[in-house]
């Protein structure tokens, strides 16, 4: 049976789709995880992990869901195979059987610090720079593929989609920070082993496809050869004008025509998006130069970043009505901006998690303030807790992952205690986190497996282990 969109993603506060379960006081702590056998991947140095972790949590429900979170992806999402003798891995998201470029990179990034220590997961990342580095070949501006590449998509709401989809595809929404995250992963992979092996002519293929659409897609010459179109009763499903797009200026951006929530930009040039590209871009050619000594593939993406940099910092930042100066969230290069912060990362709020500002840069503080605030119509607040939602899922749903992202980048002991609260208490008794939870209900959520914010959470948890035991030490 295909997934359906209604199915897995859900239609806001409608009822449809929402999964939902009643309210349990008081759940078994019982362990949520496959059985041993049935798991899809089993990490040594990820078990141990979890038992050097859980030693230091002091609330019984938190050490429960960490135990239950921090293994999901690993648990369920993935499909090791090998091609032409070298290991291939597709990592899924969780209850869509596809692999988008942003969630597997992301999914995998929690181990990171790990890989030194376990020859197998070793295995698993190089799986999976390979595989999206051949998905990239495949189609630049995909954000999702199928394990088999000459298979056609198998996504009820993309069968129909207007626009060049190619075998292997599952869903072509150009996005600029799915480019992002594959270099993201590589350079963490390259600084946390300083094994080159992965980084081969393929990759290095990919890396220069991947610079040469960011460039095409500065538009300076035209529109560059992405358009989409989609039927679909929410306008946020399909692009503007004939599927090109709103219009822009050429100021050296990077049009995105989708948003990482994958809805469509208002205005194409997505700033936490274009941020995020300076700095994977960067990260490329830290790798391009130590793994593959190749100066002009660094220097490709050098220029590139220093050249979005600076449009940056001519035309991303905005003034909002009290007169503070933050990042905007879009903008067309004409002088139109929109503020707004989305969930999904990169977003404003996150942008210190991702290394694109430094946690104690004023603008991108005030940002996050503003970000935080009624200035963002999707920030949203009930009786179960205060965070960020979007457009996505509709009003009132706010996403588990702006509560870690912000305890990621909080320097306030009094924040990171009230978000991980608030996590703990939204699980609807289920042990894991959510896509997103109404406001006033967490039983009322969307997506019941989601491996990017489980693995996300236990992130976090993994973290405060080092920065704060003390805080996690403390029931909540």
């Amino acid at each position: 049976m295909r997934p359906t969109r209604r199915a897995v993603i859900g239609v806001g506060l409608s009822g449809v789709a929402v999964a939902a379960l009643p309210a349990v006081a008081s759940p078994a702590l019982v362990s949520q995880r496959p059985a041993i056998g049935a798991r899809s991947f089993v990490s040594p140095a990820v078990e141990r992990e979890i038992a050097r972790v859980s030693a230091k949590i002091g609330d019984p429900k938190l050490r429960w869901m960490f135990a239950n979170c921090y293994p999901n992806t690993l648990d369920t999402t993935v499909r090791m195979s090998t091609v032409d003798g070298a290991p291939d891995a597709f990592v899924i998201t969780g209850d869509i059987p596809c692999l988008w470029l942003r969630d597997s990179s992301a999914q995998l990034t929690p181990y990171l610090h790990l890989v030194r220590n376990d020859p197998a997961l070793a295995t698993l990342f190089r799986g999976l720079i390979a595989r999206q580095a051949r998905s990239i070949l495949i189609d630049p501006y995909a954000n999702a593929f199928l394990q088999d590449p000459g298979a056609k998509t198998n996504l009820d709401w993309a069968l129909h989609d207007r626009t060049d989809m190619k075998p292997g595809v599952a869903e072509r929404k150009w996005e600029v920070d799915s480019l992002c995250y594959p270099m993201r992963l590589a350079h963490g992979f390259w600084q946390a082993t300083r094994d080159p092996t992965p980084f081969d002519a393929t990759w290095a293929a990919a890396a220069r496809l991947s610079i040469a659409t960011f460039r095409a897609q500065q538009r300076k010459n035209g529109p560059g050869p992405y358009r989409f179109l989609r039927a679909s009763d929410r306008n946020s499903e399909t692009v503007p004008l004939e599927g090109w797009g709103n219009p822009s200026r050429p100021v050296g951006l990077i049009h995105s025509a989708f948003r990482p929530s994958d809805d469509a930009c208002v205005y194409p040039f997505l700033i936490p998006s274009n941020l995020f590209a300076v700095t994977a871009l960067r990260e490329l050619a830290t790798v391009a130069n130590g793994a593959r000594h190749d100066a002009a593939l660094a220097a490709d993406a050098t220029a590139l970043a220093d050249e979005v940099e600076r449009a940056l910092i001519a035309h991303g930042r905005m003034r909002l009505r009290d007169g503070r100066t933050v990042w905007a969230y879009e903008v067309d290069g004409f002088g139109n901006a929109l503020f707004m912060d989305d969930a999904n990362v990169p977003s404003l709020s996150g942008l210190a998690y991702l290394g694109c500002a430094a946690p104690g840069d004023p603008l991108w503080r005030r940002t996050r303030d503003a970000a935080w605030s009624e200035a963002n119509p999707y920030f949203f607040k009930g009786k179960a807790g205060e965070g960020i939602g979007g457009p996505h899922v509709g009003l009132r749903q706010i996403w588990p992952m702006s509560l870690i992202v912000r305890a990621l980048s909080s320097d306030d002991p009094a924040t990171i205690r009230a978000c991980l609260k608030t996590l703990r208490d939204s699980d609807a008794a289920t042990g894991f986190i959510h896509e997103s939870f109404d406001q006033d209900d967490p039983t009322r959520f969307t997506r019941a497996w989601f491996a990017w914010a489980n693995g996300l959470f236990g992130e976090l948890i993994v973290r405060l282990a080092t920065s704060r035991p003390a805080l996690l030490g403390q029931p909540l």
